[in-house]
């Protein structure tokens, strides 16, 4: 059979997808796992004996190369040596050529500044000799060769003195010991300048390096015979314990078989499962030798008991450490076993996870558990499902089971009906009853009592409760509300037919006394009425009939203030009374303009008030009032802008539009500021003249937009309260628009400006001579 692993788990945190498999768990290809500690110990003869001379070549190939790597340590240290020699002996020279007072007075310093850069330490002598090789200067002045001839004192070394540079640096003896020397001439060959170091001092650090690798490797080797020692001692021990393990483990196996269990290890890191011989011999399967990789044990489980591949999961990343689960398994000759597996992370804070526990072969009381199940479902179905409250005690009053009818009744939570609760402790929960009473039982006292409830909700329930066999008690609740209510309505309505007979007849009565006072009222409103429009009429043909009487004084003064004015009958005598005169013309000039717009007005209202419709064009009409108010503009400097075609035509009054006009830009002018602009536009729009006129002038606010067209009212603000007028204007204009099928609207922004927009009709109007009263 063909094994694929379930998962790989790097560290032991992610687990890889199931494969898939050809072939199902049967046949002979059942395998089983060896102990975890013989697979660490034992290990193949050949391996064990090759062991020791593994360790001894080991030793040789360390000791050989850390041999080699000292060599070549101890070439470059000298190599380094020479190097540093032949430079500073060369340099003195060279300084000493170039000034040869550095090989007299200055001699000392030249050494101690060759000596600093060189980096040379106290082993290292450095010295300056005259043309006989005789000592000048030396440093340090410790070696006591001041005033001695160099070549006297190396022995070996007399290529240095005779070639210098050439030479090299040569091994010499001083003392009878080893020294490396170099000796540099300077061109005249007046002086000479020499560096030496004892090969001692050169190869001291090196000698300790040897010394410290010498000890190492012993160490090491000793330690290393040490580990073999216990290698084989361990080795021998561990076959010791397998002996031991074996024959427990065929007795742990014989008790497994017989109780109906097995064993099973899981190494979670690897996705490995180790499975007891028991195990396999529940299952039907024949055990081998070597371990189940995880996808091969999910393969036989129940896909519908749980994702074995979630909750191995769950056990990597530390979520739980334990598992206890019921699940199918499906036996050799293809059943399903019921089995509970419990197991337990050996050691939690391992890095790498493996669990350990036993499975119990669960059939036989599954398939109890779940007939048992079943019954105890239908009858809690068929319970719940009745449309009566339902409790079951036992014979210590103790419940054992009710439905959610019962529940809803007596506003019990689910916390509170728990199985074996005693009914003095529910009762004290159970929502408090408007009213109870016992009814009397047909069947006697050993019948059941029956009881009759009031909810607090207002709804009617009878209780019956009887006693079982074992001395408990079963109480069943009906709910009798509509019973309940059916009786009420019956005597309630009785008694609302009777009252109802009463208040009809109080009712009646009362009903003629209010008829009878408002036929007494509506005629007081009738007649009050009728007075109203008497006077509102007596006042329109009053001031209508005084158009004469009035006008003709007005003009009058006028009349006589402009000849004063003109000066016609000579002078006045006075500047004064010519101021006078004046004021004269122009307040009879207001007055007769307001006595005019309130005879206007009048006439409007009185009906008296004729239109003369004809065909008009409207662009001259327009430009002959924009002449007439343009003597007013130009005291402002107010510019006014016409946008009106040259051919528009309207069937309506010429005067009363040219007075619509002329109100209008009057209105405009008068509460528009100095160097303001006014805008005159005309358009036809759905068979209708729209005539607009705009202004930036002081605007008038929102809340005084529905006072005006109003008679004689004005609105006042702080940009128009010093203008006069009699408020007559927009009024005129209004019932001008109206009066031949229009109407006039009024859009104003405070303190950014005024529109005004009068509607007319273009085609001609069913005949309106007259205006209503």
């Amino acid at each position: 059979m063909a094994k694929t692993d379930a998962w790989g788990a790097p560290g032991g945190k992610a687990f890889a997808r199931r494969e898939a498999r050809s072939d199902g768990l049967a046949g002979n290809a059942r395998l089983i796992a060896e102990p975890a500690y013989q697979r660490l110990l034992a290990a193949e003869p050949l391996l064990r004996r090759s062991i020791p001379a593994l360790i001894v070549i080991f030793l040789i190939v360390i000791a050989a190369l850390r041999f080699l790597s000292l060599v070549n340590e101890r070439d470059e240290v000298e190599r380094e040596t020479k190097a540093v020699l032949a430079l500073a002996a060369g340099q003195m020279a060279q300084a000493i050529t170039a000034d040869p007072s550095a090989a007299g007075a200055n001699a000392v310093d030249l050494l101690e500044t060759t000596s600093r850069q060189g980096a040379m330490g106290r082993s290292h002598v450095l010295a300056i000799t005259d043309g006989a090789f005789k000592i000048i200067a030396v440093s340090p002045l410790s070696t006591g060769w001041q005033g001695r001839p160099l070549d006297s004192l190396v022995l070996g070394g007399q290529p240095l003195f005779m070639f210098g540079d050439r030479a090299g640096v040569m091994d010499v003896s001083i003392g009878g010991k080893d020294w490396f020397a170099a000796v540099s001439l300077t061109g005249d060959r007046k002086n000479a300048a020499a560096v030496l170091v004892p090969k001692e001092a050169v190869f001291d650090g090196w000698r300790k390096t040897v010394s410290l690798n010498v000890t190492l490797f012993v160490l090491t080797a000793g330690v290393l015979i040490v580990i073999l020692y216990a290698y084989f001692g361990q080795a021998a021990r561990a076959q010791a314990a397998d002996r031991i393990y074996l024959e427990a483990h065929q007795r742990i196996d014989m008790a497994l078989v017989r109780g109906r269990c097995g064993l099973w290890d899981w190494d979670m890191v690897r996705g490995k499962m180790y499975w007891s011989r028991s195990m396999y011999d529940m299952l039907g399967y024949e055990p081998c030798d070597t371990m189940l990789s995880f996808g091969e044990v999910d393969e036989i489980i129940h896909p519908d008991d749980g994702d074995l591949f979630e909750l191995a999961n769950r056990i990597v990343e530390r979520e739980i450490d334990h598992i206890d689960q019921v699940f199918r398994m499906r036996h050799a000759d293809g059943q399903w076993v019921w089995m509970r597996a419990r197991a337990q992370v050996i050691d939690p804070e391992a890095p790498e996870i493996q669990l350990i526990g036993i499975a119990v072969d669960v059939t036989e009381q599954r398939h109890l558990a779940l007939r048992s199940e079943a019954a105890d479902m239908r009858l809690r179905t068929a319970i719940e499902n009745i449309n009566e409250s339902f409790v079951l005690w036992d014979a210590a009053e103790r419940l054992i089971m009710c439905n959610s009818k019962f529940q809803k009744d007596n506003g019990l939570s689910d916390r509170d009906v728990v199985p074996g609760a005693t009914r003095d402790m529910l009762e004290e929960r159970m929502l408090a009853f408007a009213s109870e009473r016992r009814l009397a039982n047909a069947n006697g006292p050993h019948g059941g009592v029956t009881l009759e409830r009031q909810l607090a909700d207002g709804r009617w329930l009878q209780v019956n409760e009887l006693r079982t066999r074992d001395g408990g008690i079963v109480s069943v609740g009906s709910d009798i509300t509509q019973i309940k209510l059916h009786q009420e309505k019956l005597v309630d309505s009785e008694r609302r037919l009777m009252a109802t007979i009463h208040d009809l007849s109080l009712a009646r009565r009362a009903e003629e006394e209010r008829a009878k006072e408002l036929v007494e009222l509506n005629r007081k409103y009738m007649k009050e009425t009728e007075r109203a429009e008497a006077a509102n009429r007596a006042k329109s043909e009053f001031l209508a009939n005084m158009s004469h009487e009035l006008r003709t004084p007005l003009n009058a003064i006028i009349g006589f203030s402009e000849l004063m004015e003109q000066r016609l009958f000579g002078p006045l005598g006075s500047e004064r009374y010519e101021e006078y005169a004046s004021d004269i013309n122009g307040s009879g000039k207001y007055l007769l303009g307001v006595i005019n717009d309130i005879l206007d007005m009048s006439k409007i209202e009185a009906g008296q008030f004729s239109l003369d419709r004809e065909e008009i064009d409207l662009c001259p009409l327009i430009k002959e009032t924009v002449r007439v108010i343009s003597l007013q503009a130009a005291e402002k400097s107010i510019t006014v802008e016409t946008r009106i075609a040259d051919s528009m035509r309207l069937y309506a009054d010429r005067r009363a539009i040219k007075q619509i006009a002329i109100n209008l830009l009057s209105n405009a002018v008068k509460f528009t500021g100095q160097g303001g602009h006014i805008t005159v536009r005309a358009r036809s729009a759905s068979g209708a003249l729209v005539l607009t006129i705009e202004d930036n002038g002081c605007g008038i606010p929102k809340q005084a937009l529905s006072k005006l067209g109003r008679p004689f009212e004005q609105v006042q603000n702080q940009f128009s309260k010093n203008h006069t007028g009699s408020g007559l204007g927009l009024a005129i204009s209004r019932s001008l628009a109206e009066l031949q099928g229009g109407a006039l609207k009024i859009r104003s922004t405070e303190g950014v400006g005024t529109i005004v927009s009068v509607r007319i009709p273009l085609k001609k109007a069913p005949p309106t001579v007259k205006a209503a009263a």
